[in-house]
């Protein structure tokens, strides 16, 4: 790692060049919960290296090898396993103990927990939130199901503009401590804002809207459920039974709430370790860590109609989404978390692949670098097949 990159401040750690060394810094920036993990390790063991400078992606109408689409795509770590076996890493701007932001790839990790909670019994999907968390009333989500905030189909308010200085997203970023204070007025702490936020015209479950704020009530669902703060939960059911290298970490705000829609930081091989145990169907070494039908849900269980009515149907015209992950194309067995900012899980079932991606990408979104990393995926997946 260069020890000659800027440092960044809160003022500006989203915004390139401070956000490369910003992501893998946030603890130093932003409070934080600890995520525990146990020892021994968990190792990933190595198998026959790939090529990447070798292995050709055509996209756009131009061809460039794998080695300088991570490149292009603005890549601090690239992971990909194998049944299991590493066969590329890339650690160019952290180590392999840096924890890196992954943004909403930390929707995905929540809902994992969710799946958990449910097969437990604590956790019903089709129940109305108000059950677990009542401070709902009078917002979007007082007759809005469980169901409706893992599916992000709830009927609500909000424009997710992550570059509007003054809209839904800078107010949302001020009340999770994300901004410095006083940037922009909203109201104090992330609970508060979310059952600020009022509902819209349609009815729940209609259509896909992508909104972040769904997922940090899901934090606060799955608390309520469990009676357990979000981190030593996310530690005691996934981060120590799979034993994974290192600590991870959620960002908190002011009154300790965690930010499960985006805030969860991770090195780069333990997201390798979680995409993997996703793949083995919520297996790891050995051990049930998920549950199977979960997992199986998400894979059959999404709605192409609701997905083909939002605002991302462009990203993926085939795609479904299902407990906060991507299913691109039903047909291929192809599933996807990702991020702002390009950090991404890429799971292909047929391939037997795991890959990870953690970036500091200038535009949080950006549809065409997106594009060229899904077509980086698939390439290396037809490489390993």
């Amino acid at each position: 790692m260069d020890s000659a990159l800027p440092t960044a401040t809160l003022e500006n750690w989203r915004q390139h060049p401070n956000s490369v060394w910003g992501f893998t810094h946030v603890d130093s920036l932003i409070p934080v919960a600890s995520i525990p993990t146990a020892l021994p390790v968990s190792p990933l063991p190595r198998g026959k290296p790939l090529d990447l400078a070798r292995l050709a992606i055509v996209w756009a109408g131009s061809r460039r090898s794998a080695e300088a689409a991570l490149a292009e795509t603005y890549t601090d770590g690239f992971l990909v396993l194998k049944d299991g076996e590493v066969v590329a890493e890339r650690l160019i701007n952290q180590t392999a103990e840096s924890r890196h932001i992954v943004f909403s790839v930390s929707k995905s990790i929540t809902a994992a927990l969710a799946g958990i909670l449910v097969k437990d019994g604590k956790l019903d999907p089709e129940a109305p939130v108000s059950r677990y968390v009542p401070e709902v009333e009078g917002s979007a989500y007082a007759d809005a199901t469980v169901r409706h905030v893992l599916d992000m189909v709830v009927s609500i308010r909000f424009v997710e503009d992550y570059l509007d200085p003054l809209g839904d997203v800078a107010r949302y970023r001020a009340a999770m401590g994300w901004n410095p204070p006083g940037t922009i007025a909203s109201v104090d702490g992330i609970n508060a804002f979310v059952v600020s936020l009022p509902k819209a015209d349609l009815p729940h479950g209609r259509r896909f809207h992508y909104v972040s704020p769904n997922s940090d009530l899901l934090g606060w669902i799955i608390e309520r459920a469990a009676g357990e703060n979000f981190a030593s939960l996310l530690s005691r059911l996934i981060w120590q039974p799979m034993h994974m290298a290192q600590d991870a970490c959620i960002t908190v705000d002011r009154h300790g709430a965690a930010r499960t829609a985006g805030g969860i930081c991770v090195s780069l091989g333990d997201l390798a370790r979680f995409g993997e145990m996703m793949r083995l169907k919520g297996r790891f070494n050995g051990q049930r860590i998920v549950p199977e039908e979960w997992i199986s849900d998400i894979l059959h269980k999404g709605d192409h109609a609701q997905w083909s009515r939002g605002e991302m149907v462009n990203l993926f015209p085939d795609g479904r989404y299902r407990s906060k992950w991507y299913v691109p194309d039903p047909s291929s067995s192809v599933l996807c978390a990702i991020g702002i900012h390009g950090q991404w899980i890429y799971i292909d079932y047929e391939a037997g692949m795991v890959a990870v991606k953690q970036s500091s990408q200038p535009v949080p979104s950006d549809e065409a670098l997106d594009n060229l990393t899904y077509a980086m995926f698939r390439a290396i997946a037809d490489e390993l097949r």
